[in-house]
């Protein structure tokens, strides 16, 4: 199964990059991670429209089969060991792709919500992209390791 990591935002940040990278490596020959970044939509002085604007975007890129996990930082709390049966589960029940999305600064549209399959907070901080990006990736492999063994989870 693979898995893709959808953001909503501007520009890269090189040590965002290097470790997202680097995580998405150790994962490669057993769940390719691919990271895509979508155009944020420009502010004109109405944030839902920006959210709506943005939230087609995250939802053109889907396909049918794909399962969608909406970060949120008012979404539903996960240990590392619940994001691992998440992924298996995903696995397991043949999902095309599990698609992890990060909306832009205003948060996800209604629609994007809706349509996932789980709304998922990495923590009830607010995080930037750029860390949140990071933060994904290695929970990731973290999971991963709990998945296939290893001895990065403790």
């Amino acid at each position: 199964m693979k898995v893709l990591i959808l953001r909503v935002g501007r520009g890269r940040e090189a040590w965002a990059d290097e470790a997202v990278e680097g995580y998405a490596r150790r994962l490669r020959s057993r769940m390719p991670v691919e990271e895509r970044r979508l155009k944020p939509e420009p502010f004109r002085g109405d944030v839902e429209r920006v959210r709506e604007a943005e939230g087609a975007r995250v939802l053109a890129v889907l396909r049918p089969g794909d399962r969608l996990v909406a970060l949120d930082e008012r979404g539903e709390q996960l240990t590392t060991e619940q994001l691992a049966r998440l992924i298996d589960d995903a696995a397991r029940r043949s999902a095309g792709r599990l698609v992890f999305a990060l909306g832009g600064p205003y948060g996800h549209a209604e629609a994007v919500r809706r349509r996932a399959d789980r709304v998922v907070a990495l923590s009830r901080l607010v995080l930037n992209h750029e860390v949140a990006r990071v933060v994904l990736a290695e929970q990731l492999y973290r999971a991963g390791t709990i998945l296939w063994g290893g001895k990065y989870h403790h």
